[in-house]
């Protein structure tokens, strides 16, 4: 493969010969659209506003899964999690019955992913941070495989426990590299847990840097996953204080690659804010140190740099569009988009991958199953629409959303209605549950366990007011649904409620106890206070 080929920018100039674009996905972990500073957040992020005012800010990113796992294996494969294949997954929904995705989702081992790709196209590719779509350290099998440790959360620090978390981060490396990355270092394989339950960018920032000064003579695609913004903001705060806990346990010195973790707070004060806003101006550092090399190596040109988040914090595990589905989406590449341009078009977390094959040009196998579209229209052309619509799933949920509408349909199996219906504490706690389609949104959205959902996002973009009832708007519910059954036709035997009959699908309609009793069930596992 050579350094050099054509790149076709639609509604551009025509042929535009330029090298293969190196490639940064920053992934942001839980991070609200309304809380970025390039979408009226009051926060301090200096490096983001530059990316903003150099490349194209999205105003109508979403992603397909509002939970780490199934978002993060869309963003690496270009597929929809509720389509994956991997053997665990097809235990858990055989071919022929609903899927219901959410944390039951990995890569899978034949490695139909960007990075196994591009690596066979002559890019480097490496994987720094939180990983997340990968076997549970659960699995004995996998463990015994890349001499894993089974680490218990919440216990007391050890040295010994120390040793077990630097040699498991070890074996994570190499799963990386099985996956299909060419390079993989300093990795979170999920959340962090204690008494290993701290932030620190320098740690991840650090290796990304290696990775970029490592490969810059070659083209690179780098998928780099901070694990700020998880967790309370408290959280982040209290991290500040533990520069030496990382992935790979507590280490000997600081790594001082980031601007002083005493400065954070001197910064913020500054600006008039609180320690609540302290982890945006440390993840903003790590951007900055990402930019300012590219800078230094006169890479920045034709790297192309994707701010982006996993999904929204506030709705997690929903799939309203306000803090669920929709995302900060910010993305530069001096030398073939446009600049200081914001974009109300529609894209999903699907899109990317498309996106980066084209622009590599890489022909992917036919056996690729790729549900996305390529973005690269809209670098020259950014108000011209590549998509009607974006769809979701989360769970039992299934979503579409247009410019101007969302319709959520909620459709539960056979096994599921008959455990409510039992009152089966399982099921209870797992339809109540992220992985659920309707999670923390009961508390706020009245409508939540209602089988059909309509919302006219420009007049209640909170989705409060459910029109799917109201016969003026039958006619648009009708066109939403024909667009949702469309989507759903798409999967290879996979039903889903009435949209595509068969297997333990139900029809929608004919459960509303069911819903009373998952409300009253969300109830009763809401914290006294």
């Amino acid at each position: 493969m050579t350094r050099w080929f054509l790149v076709w920018l639609l509604g551009g100039a025509g042929l535009l010969s330029a090298a293969q674009p190196n490639i940064i996905v920053f992934m942001v972990d839980d991070y609200d659209k309304y809380e970025a500073s390039v979408y009226g957040g009051k926060v301090l992020t200096p490096h983001l506003d530059r990316l903003a005012r150099e490349g194209i800010t999205f105003e109508n990113a979403h992603v397909t899964s509002t939970v780490c796992t199934p978002s993060r294996y869309t963003f690496l494969t270009g597929r929809y999690a509720g389509s994956a294949y991997s053997a665990e997954f097809l235990e858990l929904f055989p071919k022929g019955q609903q899927s219901l995705p959410g944390f039951n989702v990995e890569l899978e081992p034949d490695n139909q992913n960007v990075a196994a790709l591009l690596a066979k196209a002559g890019y480097a590719t490496g994987m720094v941070g939180k990983f997340h779509v990968g076997p549970s350290l659960s699995d004995a099998e996998f463990r015994q495989k890349y001499g894993l440790h089974e680490i218990e959360k919440n216990v007391p620090f050890t040295p010994a426990l120390n040793r077990k978390k630097f040699e498991n981060e070890k074996g994570y490396r190499k799963a990386v590299k099985d996956f299909g990355f060419t390079w993989a270092k300093n990795i979170y394989w999920d959340n962090t847990k204690a008494p290993f339950q701290s932030h620190n960018p320098e740690w991840t920032a650090a290796a990304a840097v290696e990775f970029i000064e490592r490969h810059h003579q070659e083209p690179f695609y780098l998928h780099y996953c901070t694990t700020l913004l998880h967790g309370p903001n408290g959280s982040w705060h209290k991290s500040l204080d533990k520069p030496r806990v990382t992935g790979e346990g507590i280490i000997d010195a600081d790594l001082n690659v980031l601007p002083s973790r005493g400065s954070v707070m001197k910064r913020i004060e500054q600006a008039g804010l609180t320690s609540n806003q302290a982890g945006y101006l440390w993840m903003d550092d790590s951007l900055g140190l990402i930019l300012n090399k590219l800078d230094e190596l006169k890479l920045a040109h034709n790297t192309i740099v994707l701010f982006v988040a996993d999904h929204g914090s506030g709705h997690k595990g929903s799939l309203y569009k306000a803090k669920g589905t929709e995302v900060p989406c910010i993305m530069r590449w001096p030398a073939g988009m446009k600049a200081g341009v914001r974009s109300e078009e529609l894209i999903q977390n699907t899109d990317f991958v498309p996106t980066w094959f084209e622009l590599a040009g890489v022909k992917k196998p036919a056996a690729y199953r790729m549900d996305g579209v390529s973005l690269a229209p809209l670098f020259q052309a950014p108000h011209e629409p590549v998509r009607e619509y974006v769809y979701g799933e989360i769970g039992a949920a299934r979503s579409i959303k247009t410019k101007t509408h969302s319709y959520i349909a909620l459709r539960y199996t056979r096994e599921q209605v008959a455990g409510v219906q039992e009152r089966q504490r399982r099921e209870l706690k797992a339809l109540t549950g992220l992985s659920g389609g309707v999670s923390r949104s009961i508390a706020t959205h009245p409508h939540a366990y209602t089988g059909d959902q309509l919302y006219d996002l420009n007049r209640d973009p909170d989705a409060q007011n459910n029109l799917a009832d109201h016969k003026r708007h039958a006619g648009t519910l009708a066109q939403m649904k024909q667009k949702l059954a469309a989507e759903l036709k798409r999967f290879t035997a996979r039903p889903y409620g009435e949209f595509v009959p068969g297997g333990n699908a139900l029809a929608g309609g004919g459960y509303d106890k069911v819903f009373e009793t998952l409300r009253q069930a969300a109830v009763d596992k809401k914290p006294k206070k």
